[in-house]
């Protein structure tokens, strides 16, 4: 596997995003707007709920993960279906690119614009809504790295014929 043929599908992603602000706005505006709808639900609910629960923790942080693992598994497989869609799909492998190398520049650009989801994700959750995901620490690593993994398995599986 050459780390070079990974990269240019990786850098060929890059230069589909750069290159159409269609596909930049989702990867902020949508999280915005579900951080925002979800935030005032459980805010909502902690106005009925009984006294010592919160539910923007409980609810607004599983919404934030659930988002972000989704956003996983579409990158992955919306980049590939678009190849087939505008027919590159072809093109990409008449040259000597293989297999894994083109998964993985698909993968490496799907966990970069879902980490840059759930930084925004986060930003908004904590200025709007006072969600704080540092309170887990470091068991939220693993968490996270349990999500990009079966997120980039379901997007894979999910492409696959």
């Amino acid at each position: 596997m050459d780390p070079r043929r990974t990269a240019a599908i990786v850098l060929r992603q890059l230069y589909l995003i750069r290159g159409s602000f269609s596909r930049v706005l989702p990867l902020f505006v949508w999280v915005a707007v579900d951080i925002v709808l979800w935030g005032f639900i459980s805010r909502y609910l902690n106005t009925v709920a009984p006294p010592g629960f919160n539910f923007v923790p409980a609810l607004l942080g599983a919404v934030l993960l659930w988002d972000f693992f989704t956003r996983v598994m579409q990158g992955v497989t919306m980049a590939f279906f678009e190849d087939v869609w505008s027919r590159n799909f072809l093109n990409i492998f008449a040259s000597p690119l293989s297999i894994p190398e083109y998964l993985g520049g698909l993968v490496i650009s799907a966990v970069a614009t879902s980490s840059l989801g759930l930084v925004a994700m986060l930003l908004v959750a904590g200025l709007l809504f006072g969600l704080s995901m540092l309170v887990y620490g470091a068991l939220l690593l693993p968490f996270v790295l349990v999500l990009f993994l079966f997120g980039i398995a379901l997007g894979i599986f999910g492409s696959a014929p």
